[in-house]
């Protein structure tokens, strides 16, 4: 068994995020707030900016691509996780962690104050692991995409000094 790294995604690297990216919502369709079908036809452009606009992390198994996660600053002292997944084939294996510690330590590093999320609805194993890094529900519902029944949920958590002690 490999170890598993993870690593900030560059603009350069964009067909790389368009697969691993493509590869989660075919995988999970029902917990993105995007399609398939809809990135899909994104163009070039529209992925290097995508990718330029946002600070993504690539998780890989040697060098296999096995998980992505994303951090956009939303506010002042506030940033949102986004696009998190990792490959059905490592699952269970600490993946999603590495990924959620590596977007905490992104936003400590920036003094970011607060890190909000959303999870779709009866996703558990996602809950699980986002309340391990100290997420907690919010109280904010709101459908996963425009027009559509299936609900998600917020939670937020408050970001530790990069010391990683809170005064």
């Amino acid at each position: 068994m490999t170890t598993i790294s993870v690593r900030p995604l560059e603009a350069e690297e964009w067909v790389l995020y368009r697969a691993v990216r493509l590869a989660a919502l075919a995988d999970s369709p029902d917990t993105f707030g995007s399609t398939q079908c809809k990135e899909r036809a994104f163009t070039e452009d529209e992925w290097r900016e995508r990718l330029a606009k946002r600070n993504q992390f690539v998780a890989e198994d040697g060098d296999e691509a096995c998980g992505l996660i994303g951090i956009v600053p939303t506010g002042p002292e506030i940033a949102q996780i986004v696009s998190m997944w990792v490959h059905p084939a490592t699952r269970g294996r600490g993946v999603g962690d590495l990924l959620v510690r590596e977007a905490l330590r992104w936003a400590g590093d920036r003094d970011v104050l607060q890190v909000q999320l959303w999870v779709t609805q009866g996703n558990d194993h996602a809950e699980r692991l986002y309340a391990r890094h100290g997420f907690q529900r919010t109280g904010l519902v709101q459908p996963v995409r425009e027009g559509e029944d299936k609900p998600e949920f917020a939670m937020a958590c408050t970001t530790p000094p990069p010391n990683g002690k809170i005064t």
